[in-house]
């Protein structure tokens, strides 16, 4: 097929842009894949790899690796086929995008990307306003706040922390455009512009409402503050920006406040509340109401697996069977709560623990320290701060179980592993110049 490499280049960039804005939501985002997958089949005579490209290409593969090295620990080979399959993403990603990751136009991406799926959420926000007047009125008048975020990110077909954890890395990205815009000197317009979708995307972030999304966007803020403001400008410039920033965001998150009173009482007292009732759950009364979403049901579920791991070293129970065996020993153990609802590990180190035994826990580590490496060795706030989602996330939830946590995460690392890769490039051929 004879295409130049101009159109090359530019069909590459486009099925980047279109995975990255429908990555909320599975099924579109799974077809886009599949194409992406095809279209670099017929060129794949010009995929270039570096001994660098396949070490991180490796990294980004191993946890589906791992569950391939560890079939013959399922019960059911066919459930532990249908496992795999979840991780196939964890190949084509590494595979296409960093074996040409020449042409990954980082910052053009980040930007359209940003851009695109705070425009994507505030449809289905407006959407949700028209055909959930019910719920609006129920925010308005302060009635079961604690349920608004949920019923929102399941109008638009996904789990609320998985929703803002999309949503809190695009504030990030939003973020970080601000200061962009400042420091290239663009016209007025455009920085309005890009203050709007910033305020849009940190409102998406308070209005799901997931405790551990808004802690990780807070800190994603800081970590942009730090490596475009403080390592960029003198300190009386510094101090005109954080102020300007701080009467900004409190102004933002005070006003959201005002019109959600329990958000005060669900960072407090809700979600540390009963934690001398770890393991025994079924002692409070009506846990549904007082406890679904506490701090002591996520200890209890970390203290089952914990316990169902150790009993299962060295190898684990299986992929395919991590859910059925956990489920399994809260009925043995009369945690009927947690039985109940199904609850799985909501922890990514411990799931991997109870699936592989003690190899499972290091692939965790590996995978998602090592884009906090890529991060920090050139110095991206970006890629920092997604690093830090990643892991804080996969502390209170398991998601490289999930679509949304195994294609989220394996192709932010390649593009990240791409943008790195050209960075060192620029770093070697100046050296040689010198």
């Amino acid at each position: 097929m004879n295409i130049s490499e101009k159109n090359i280049n530019r069909i590459f960039n486009l099925f980047l842009f279109l995975i990255a804005s429908m990555m909320i939501f599975r099924k579109p985002c799974t077809g886009l894949i599949i194409l992406f997958a095809t279209l670099n089949l017929l060129f794949i005579k010009k995929l270039k790899f570096t001994k660098k490209a396949i070490s991180i290409g490796f990294i980004i593969a191993i946890p589906l690796l791992i569950e391939i090295l560890f079939f013959w620990n399922n019960d059911s080979y066919f459930m532990g086929i249908k496992s795999i399959e979840k991780s196939i993403s964890l190949l084509i990603f590494p595979l296409f995008i960093l074996g040409n990751y020449q042409r990954v136009q980082f910052y053009k991406l980040l930007q359209f990307y940003s851009i695109t799926t705070s425009g994507i959420v505030l449809f289905f926000f407006i959407r949700f306003i028209v055909f959930y007047p019910n719920m609006i009125d129920k925010y308005f008048l302060g009635i079961d706040l604690w349920e608004m975020g949920y019923a929102f990110s399941n109008s638009m077909g996904i789990h609320a922390p998985a929703l803002n954890m999309h949503l809190s890395f695009v504030a990030i990205v939003n973020l970080y455009f601000i200061f962009d815009a400042f420091r290239q000197r663009k016209s007025a317009i455009i920085k309005s512009a890009n203050f709007v979708i910033f305020s849009l995307s940190f409102f998406f972030v308070l209005f799901v409402n997931t405790r551990i999304a808004l802690f990780n966007m807070l800190i994603g803020f800081v970590l942009v503050f730090y490596y475009e403001v403080i390592r960029k400008y003198k300190f009386k410039k510094v101090v005109g920006i954080s102020a300007v920033g701080l009467v900004l965001l409190g102004s933002l998150f005070l006003l959201f406040l005002q019109k959600n009173p329990y958000m005060k009482e669900k960072y407090s007292s809700v979600t540390f509340a009963y934690m001398d009732k770890v393991g025994k759950l079924d002692a409070i009364k009506n846990p549904e109401i007082k406890v679904f979403n506490s701090f002591v049901t996520r200890v209890s579920i970390w203290k089952s697996a914990w316990e169902l791991s150790l009993k299962n070293l060295p190898f684990g129970v299986g992929a395919s069977d991590g859910k059925s065996e956990l489920f399994k020993y809260y009925e043995q153990t009369n945690q009927h709560f947690l039985a109940k609802y199904e609850f799985p590990t909501h922890n990514q180190f411990l799931d991997f623990l109870l699936k592989y035994g003690f190899l499972g826990p290091m692939v965790v580590f590996l995978y998602v320290f090592t884009i906090g490496y890529l991060g920090f060795d050139i110095k991206n706030a970006i890629i920092i701060a997604f690093f830090f989602i990643f892991f804080t996330s996969n502390l209170t939830d398991d998601f490289l179980l999930r679509f949304d946590g195994i294609a989220f995460s394996g192709f932010w690392f390649s593009i990240f592993g791409s943008y790195w890769l050209q960075e060192k490039t620029i770093v070697y051929k100046e050296k040689l110049i010198l």
